[in-house]
């Protein structure tokens, strides 16, 4: 399938093809990939690829995609330390500067599909771990990511693959 993952921050509907679903962003609002900063709690508008997945192989089953997938540990965690030269990179715990926990006790990360946000290579204060992510399940927004409800995030699984285009608008 050729046709970009497109998330319309309007209608808040995440469309593939013919495929639809509701989606979740951050608490306020969005902004233009390039004026966004660590920790504005905004989603970035533009153009990404999907790079890959994360799942919780401890409450899921391995995740049935084309899209390459790697179980989450424990001791995984994502830099979001502007200065570090980490930023915006996936990190081993314990790590000395500061991070996001990707183990966690919610079903948030259940799955987390990584996608090119800040990426090649990150700008310092940019904005870090962008993710397409499961959402909670009072719909509350996120602090800057997508998020879908897991039976959706589940039926999208086996359309994606790593290079897909993802887009924002």
């Amino acid at each position: 399938m050729n046709e970009p993952l497109q998330f319309d921050t309007k209608t808040r509907r995440v469309t593939l093809g013919h495929w639809a679903a509701p989606f979740g962003l951050g608490r306020d609002g969005t902004i233009s990939a390039c004026e966004g900063r660590e920790g504005d709690a905004k989603t970035p508008l533009g153009s990404y690829v999907l790079r890959f997945g994360l799942y919780r192989a401890d409450r899921l089953p391995d995740p049935a995609s084309p899209l390459t997938m790697h179980p989450l540990h424990k001791d995984d965690a994502w830099c979001d330390a502007p200065n570090d030269p980490a930023y915006n990179r996936f990190v081993k715990r314990p790590y000395a500067g500061s991070h996001e926990v990707l183990w966690r006790e919610d079903s948030v990360y259940d799955v987390i599909l990584v996608m090119s946000h800040n990426d090649s290579p990150p700008v310092a204060g940019l904005g870090s771990a962008v993710f397409i992510h499961c959402r909670q399940p009072d719909h509350r927004p996120t602090l800057g990511c997508l998020a879908l409800a897991a039976p959706d995030m589940w039926t999208l699984l086996p359309n994606l693959k790593s290079g897909l285009s993802v887009e924002v608008i």
